[in-house]
């Protein structure tokens, strides 16, 4: 298993600490200059990059604390295009299922400057350890919303989008290979998604088959990583919503899996694997030789600490379908996919991080 991925990895997102969330209330109130925040920023990365490595990670993410979310200050610098629109929140709560976010595209997706360059360039200044840096998946607009979404405002034609998708994803991935950067994590969380019955009969009300979107969804992705540099490192997380403790989607990996892990061109996979929400390992039958998965097996949704037994017996549980030098180990999701992160203390989150690395070390002779 030639590193990246490592045998313990973290996902990407960390719990904003207290005052960057009322420094940034206080910036979109225009109470504050959006350089304090920015100073602040850049003071909380250097703290999370030195916890990160006082764990024991071998590789280092910003905590993705100069974004809202995961994916919406990428998608927000492509045009006015906003990935998580939710009308309607009433109801959720940690461990329910919450509201599935809309995509709103009221412009053409066009990349017109380096999105993630400074970012990695800044990490790489801050630690010795494999800078990683997480960007949302290519197809994640379209499953949340669909073609209707595509055509309402900015397109008359679906293939000028998904032309414009392509070539957006693929100029930041080549610039960040420019600037020097090995590592990448795509978080794509359609395909965890589409076992879930529920999910399924929404696709299907707006008119679309979801066996089909798997198809559409491998050939979008594979012509985004087609051609780039072979040392530009791009593993794909995959989960089923992770807000505020809440998920989006239930089910197993089954109905994907084949056609996934087979057909994607994708070298490793960071897979949602916490709870029974999850289903069993049994797809891992299907990961072809030369394929690793990392496997998130340690909750960020809740504070509550799994134990060091379990979690070793799950490896071993997985081994028997994956040779065990192609597993790793992980948390399931980051632990604050949204800034206001997920329902545990940064006390908790520090546990569970650590919880991985020795959970690694003791498996793995190379961890």
């Amino acid at each position: 298993m030639s590193p990246p991925p490592f045998r313990a990895e973290q996902i990407g997102s960390l719990l904003r600490p207290p005052l960057l969330l009322d420094l940034r209330r206080q910036v979109d109130a225009g109470r504050l200059p959006i350089e304090k925040l920015h100073e602040a920023e850049e003071a909380a990365i250097r703290d999370a990059v030195a916890l990160q490595e006082s764990v024991g990670f071998k590789t280092v993410t910003d905590g993705e604390f100069r974004r809202r979310s995961y994916h919406s200050y990428f998608f927000g610098e492509l045009g006015d295009v906003k990935p998580d629109y939710v009308e309607d929140t009433s109801g959720d709560a940690p461990g329910k299922r919450g509201h599935q976010p809309m995509a709103v595209i009221n412009s053409r997706v066009q990349w017109t400057h380096p999105i993630h360059v400074d970012d990695y360039r800044n990490l790489a200044k801050l630690s010795t350890a494999l800078p990683k840096i997480t960007i949302p998946g290519p197809c994640a607009l379209h499953f949340r919303g669909g073609d209707k979404a595509v055509l309402k405002t900015a397109y008359k034609d679906v293939d000028q989008f998904w032309d414009d998708i392509v070539t957006a994803f693929r100029t930041e991935l080549q610039a960040l290979a420019d600037a020097g950067c090995t590592y990448v994590q795509m978080d794509e969380t359609a395909f965890a998604k589409f076992g879930d019955p529920e999910v399924q009969a929404t696709l299907a009300s707006r008119g679309d088959d979801w066996r089909t979107l798997i198809d559409s969804y491998i050939a979008i992705t594979n012509k985004v990583l087609t051609g780039l540099p072979p040392q530009l490192r791009i593993g794909m997380h995959l989960c089923r919503g992770n807000r505020g403790g809440q998920h989006h989607a239930e089910g197993g990996y089954d109905v994907v899996a084949e056609k996934l892990f087979n057909q994607l061109a994708i070298d490793f996979f960071y897979l949602e694997y916490d709870s029974p929400r999850a289903g069993g390992f049994s797809p891992l039958r299907h990961v072809p030789k030369g394929k690793s998965i990392v496997l998130g097996l340690v909750s960020t949704k809740s504070g509550s600490l799994e134990t060091t037994e379990v979690l070793k017996q799950r490896i071993e549980e997985a081994a028997k379908l994956v040779d065990l030098d192609r597993l790793a180990i992980s948390p399931q999701c980051g632990f604050a996919s949204v800034d206001t992160g997920n329902p545990l203390s940064m006390t908790e989150q520090e546990a569970k991080m650590r919880l991985v690395v020795d959970v690694a070390k003791d498996v793995w002779q190379d961890a």
